[in-house]
């Protein structure tokens, strides 16, 4: 079981291939706030709905200083027809070994139709322009939850 992250953290660094096999950093990013969400598969309704979200709501995000990052154990082929079957713009990266999920805490025990199972916890961690964890968010709904973030945030 992974440990969640706290406000204050410092994010763990990563770099993973986005849908077309690039390499992206979270270092890329130094200077901007970063959302990074985590999701269990692309393709699925609950997790097409949040892309949906995110990617609607990315204007809004990028002008108050925010990047958005997602991260599932896809392989990149699978990222690419997700992102271009959804129309998605935010930045899909493939985590298939799940190391930068279980360093986010967001793999590990969950509850699943009343049934306890170890898979990716949907979850969103807010990283301010100095790599440190500004919001650590687990078990987050997959609806309604980017308009909670905006709110949140303040933006």
């Amino acid at each position: 079981m992974s440990e969640r992250l706290q406000p204050g953290d410092v994010a763990p660094a990563f770099t993973l291939p986005d849908a077309d096999g690039n390499e992206v950093s979270l270092s890329d990013h130094k200077g901007r706030k970063v959302i990074v969400y985590f999701y269990p598969a692309a393709l699925t309704p609950g997790c097409t709905k949040q892309a949906c979200d995110f990617t609607d709501n990315l204007e809004v995000l990028a002008s108050a200083g925010y990047d958005v990052i997602g991260i599932s154990p896809d392989k990149p082929e699978k990222l690419a027809k997700f992102r271009e079957k959804e129309s998605l713009k935010v930045t899909l990266l493939a985590d298939p070994d799940k190391q930068v999920l279980a360093a986010y805490g967001a793999f590990g025990e969950k509850k699943l139709y009343g049934k306890t199972v170890v898979g990716v916890i949907r979850s969103t961690v807010v990283v301010d322009e100095d790599g440190k964890v500004e919001r650590a968010l687990y078990n987050v709904k997959a609806t309604g939850h980017v308009a909670k973030i905006i709110k949140d945030l303040g933006i």
